[in-house]
This record gives C-alpha cells, sequence and structure tokens, in this order.
C-alpha cells in the first residue's frame, strides 16, 4: 500500500513539475526579454509592415544611441551617438551579406554628438555647445590630424540641447536646436531656431526662428525649397498642439511659443491680437500630436516606384506623454502638382498595443538606393529597399524587470537611507518633478522604478534624460538622493 502510495505521489510530483516548466517557457515567450531567442525575434520580426515590393533588414546591431547617420563617399556609415559622446562608423557591406561588415570608433570625448555631414574633406560634427570640425579620409574610414571646435559659446542644457547640422545646396552650413524648455520666452534668440554660416564658422546668422525643435531637415530635390520638422509642444493633452513639417524661408517666423499649428494662440504665451501671430508662417503640414518627427529626407533615387521619387520620408520617434502611445514608425509624404501633402505609412510595427520595440531617430539614403534608419531604442541601424527580399531579426529591446528595490538599497544603512530620502524628497519638489510626473492624462506617471533603475543607472539617467525631462543642476550626491527617493517612492 506504500509502495502504491508513494508511486502516486512522484507521478503527481513529475506533472507538477512539468506543469512549471510548460508555465515558465510560456511566460518567456509572452514577456520576450533581453535573452529572447531567434524564433521569439523573428516573431516580433514579423510585426514590422513595409509597403508591397519593399523589405526591411537589420543592417547592423549593438550600435548604441544611434542618432544622425551620414555616408561617407566610400560607402561606410558614420553614427552619432550623443549618449556616448561619441561618433563610430559601420563598415560597407562588403560581402554583400546585406548587414555593416563590422565598427569602428571615429572620435571620442566629445560633448553629446548629435549633427554630421560631410563638406569638403571634413566631417563637421555639431555638439552640444559647439560645432567642430576635422580632416577625414574617406577610404581609410579615418580621421585625420586634431578635431577643431570653428564655433563655441552654443547654449546647452535644457529640454532640446541636441544639434543638427547639415551643409544646404548653397555651400553653408545650417544649424538647427530646440528650446531650453517646453514652452518659454528664450533668452537667447538663438534656440528654437535655425542657423546658418560660412563653412568656416564665421558670419553665424539667424535663418529662421519660432521653431521649437526642429531636429530634422533637408532640401526638396523637386522644387528646392527647404523643409523641416518641428515637435509641437506638451501638456495640452492628447491631441494638440499638431507636430509640424514648415517650409523654411530665409528671415520668417514660425510661431512658437506664442502660436501653435496654423497660427492657433497658446494658452501660455498667445494673444488673439498679436501681430506676431499673425504675421507667423503657417505648417504645410501637421503630423499627429506627440508624434516626435525627428529625421526627414527626400528621396532621390530610381530605384523605388514612380509614387515616391522626390517623396519625403520621416522617423516618428513616438509620444512620451499621451494616455496611449502612439507614433513610433516611419512615414511618407507625398506632394501632388497643387503642392498638397499626403502622409502614408513606410514602416510600422514598432508600436503594437503599447508595446514599443523601436523608436526611429533619424533616416538617409544610401549610396545604393536604399533608406537607412536609426533606431536608438533599440540600438540598430535597419535597412529598406525596394524589389530585393531581406530577411529581419529585431534586436529586442524589451527589458525584463530585473532589479529587487530592496537589494539595490541594501547597500547603504538605514540611517543613510532615511537622510537621503529626505534629501531626495526636497530635490524632487524643488524642481517641481510631479508638475510632469503626475496621474493626469498629459502626465508621464512613475511606476515600478526600482524594478527597472538601480542607483547606478538612475543617477546616470539624471545627468542626461531623454527628452523631454530637463537637465537639471544636479551634484553627484543630489543625484544619489533623488535617485533613493524616486526608487522608495515609486
Amino acid at each position: 500500500m506504500k509502495k502504491w502510495l508513494i508511486r502516486i505521489l512522484g507521478s503527481f510530483v513529475a506533472i507538477l513539475v512539468l506543469l512549471l516548466i510548460l508555465v515558465r517557457i510560456f511566460v518567456g515567450a509572452v514577456n520576450v526579454p533581453m535573452g529572447s531567442t531567434t524564433a521569439d525575434r523573428q516573431m516580433l520580426a514579423e510585426r514590422i509592415v513595409v509597403p508591397a515590393g519593399f523589405s526591411m533588414g537589420l543592417w547592423a546591431a549593438d550600435v548604441p544611441n544611434a542618432r544622425v547617420v551620414r555616408f561617407s563617399r566610400a560607402g561606410d556609415l558614420l553614427v552619432a551617438n550623443p549618449g556616448l559622446d561619441q561618433v563610430v562608423l559601420l563598415k560597407r557591406d562588403a560581402d554583400g551579406d546585406g548587414k555593416s561588415d563590422g565598427k569602428q570608433l571615429v572620435i571620442d570625448g566629445l560633448n553629446s554628438p548629435n549633427g554630421l555631414d560631410f563638406y569638403a574633406d571634413w566631417l563637421y560634427i555639431a555638439e552640444e555647445d559647439a560645432i567642430g570640425r576635422v580632416k577625414f579620409d574617406h577610404d581609410a574610414g579615418q580621421v585625420i590630424g586634431s578635431y577643431e571646435r570653428i564655433v563655441t559659446g552654443l547654449p546647452g542644457g535644457g529640454n532640446h540641447y541636441k544639434k543638427t547640422l547639415k551643409f544646404g545646396p548653397d555651400g553653408l552650413l545650417y544649424l538647427a536646436f530646440g528650446s531650453s524648455c517646453n514652452v518659454c520666452i528664450e533668452e537667447d534668440p538663438r534656440r528654437a531656431a535655425i542657423l546658418r554660416y560660412q563653412p568656416d564658422g564665421s558670419g553665424e546668422e539667424l535663418f529662421a526662428t519660432g521653431l521649437r525643435n526642429s531636429a530634422g531637415f533637408d532640401w526638396s530635390p523637386i522644387d528646392g525649397h527647404l523643409y523641416a520638422t518641428d515637435n509641437g509642444r506638451d501638456l495640452l493633452g492628447d491631441d494638440f498642439p499638431p507636430c509640424e513639417l514648415n517650409r523654411i524661408e530665409q528671415g520668417e517666423f514660425y510661431g512658437w511659443p506664442y502660436a501653435n499649428g496654423d497660427r492657433i494662440p497658446d494658452p501660455d504665451f498667445g494673444d488673439h491680437q498679436d501681430a506676431r501671430i499673425a504675421a507667423s508662417i503657417a505648417p504645410v503640414h501637421n503630423f499627429r500630436a506627440h508624434n516626435a518627427p525627428l529625421g526627414i529626407t527626400f528621396i532621390r533615387n530610381k530605384l523605388f516606384p514612380e509614387e515616391y521619387r522626390g517623396a519625403a520620408v520621416v522617423a516618428l520617434h513616438g509620444s512620451w506623454n499621451r494616455t496611449s502611445k502612439d507614433g513610433y514608425k516611419v512615414v511618407s509624404l507625398h506632394w501632388n502638382e497643387q503642392g498638397e501633402i499626403t502622409e502614408r505609412d513606410f514602416v510600422t510595427g514598432f508600436l503594437k498595443d503599447d508595446q514599443v520595440i523601436g523608436r526611429p531617430a533619424e533616416l538617409t539614403e544610401g549610396p545604393d538606393g536604399a533608406i537607412y534608419i536609426a533606431d536608438d531604442y533599440a540600438g540598430a541601424i535597419y535597412r529598406v529597399t525596394y524589389g530585393e527580399h531581406q530577411s529581419l531579426q529585431i534586436p529586442v529591446q524589451i527589458k525584463p524587470e530585473k532589479y529587487d528595490p530592496s537589494v539595490t538599497l541594501a547597500i547603504l544603512d538605514r540611517a543613510e537611507i532615511d537622510a537621503l530620502f529626505t534629501q531626495g524628497e526636497a530635490l524632487f519638489q524643488q524642481h517641481q518633478c510631479v508638475s510632469c510626473h503626475n496621474d493626469q492624462p498629459d502626465g508621464k506617471k512613475l511606476s515600478r522604478v526600482g524594478f527597472r533603475y538601480d542607483l547606478n543607472d538612475l543617477r546616470a539617467h539624471f545627468i542626461k534624460p531623454p527628452v523631454p525631462m530637463p537637465v537639471f543642476p544636479l551634484s553627484d550626491a543630489d543625484r544619489k538622493a533623488l535617485a533613493v527617493y524616486v526608487i522608495k517612492t515609486y
């Protein structure tokens, strides 16, 4: 009788263990952690949708904080990594496997480099507070000599500290950088504007103003005009104001901070009687609110179907303060003979059911005619082309909850935790963090922070926080105290 009972109990335990294993496998497949299998990644890749006849492939992975991208004359791709203070080079696809042949460092020790462009034999780099240049050997993919800052003293910090740089058809250097705030009157008129310089950095002039954050711009090969994206302000609800595409004319004013969209007075700074609003230039196209259009490039190759020639593709980085997420895709803009613009989806699937696997930040047309997309969330470069088969495996960045707050804070003794908590609470109130991090529909609620960051991660996060969070003047001790408060409270 005892043997029979032991056999039954043994079978029951075996079945229970098997069920636990199956549950574990099922949960792992649903959560898709960083170490996901190729099958899981392929499943996510099947979310990506491109127009008929097009395909998207993963051209390079392990490119953290990938932002602005520019091709060298030799076909190598340079990538600005502002969070790492460096520029890297992704080697051309010499073996024809549809992927970069490797990565090498071009230059480091920079200050949040974002803008990149080539002119003559120089590589130009836009840093947070300067413009620099260095000679560049395109064949070797290396800089020559020392790096020289030709423009210094640019205003940095604030919500939109990154600068975008590009040379125009006139051979002059154009520089765009955004506002220091969500909405305010800027003390420095160079903020929220596009500037223009001679190639040696001289002759600074305000080219266009009233542009809150025109992170991307390009010249149309059809009409020759300069077009720039612009991010609308935050904290006015889910659906207002629109983000914008503006046709940029020299000397014109585009409305911010007094107006949003088509000359609609801002509730904080606008006035229906304000002559500046009446004289401002309205956008030529509205993107959905909070979609955050960044990079834009016009299609110049003849490999794409006729309907795409002269069209533009735009990277929508995605929302941060909507009730439900929106954007997180690449769209194409098509002009008709009357100059009217139609927006179409070009690459979608980075967002599904409020789950994000990628954030397009910048794009460029390659020497092969393909469109290359920088994703600063997944740390990847994608290649989109027509009439060619490509397989795609998304470098998944859906992070598991990997920290235990009690373990994180266990490195501190109780008295130190209490002191840091009190100091951190005072800093949280002093800098009015609750004005953005709240339970309101347009707020960004803090939730389970201690499961997503440890103390070091969070302290580093405060040094260069993602837009639109401002950079506060915190000491390392302040950052530690604020991290303790946030981890314990949220």
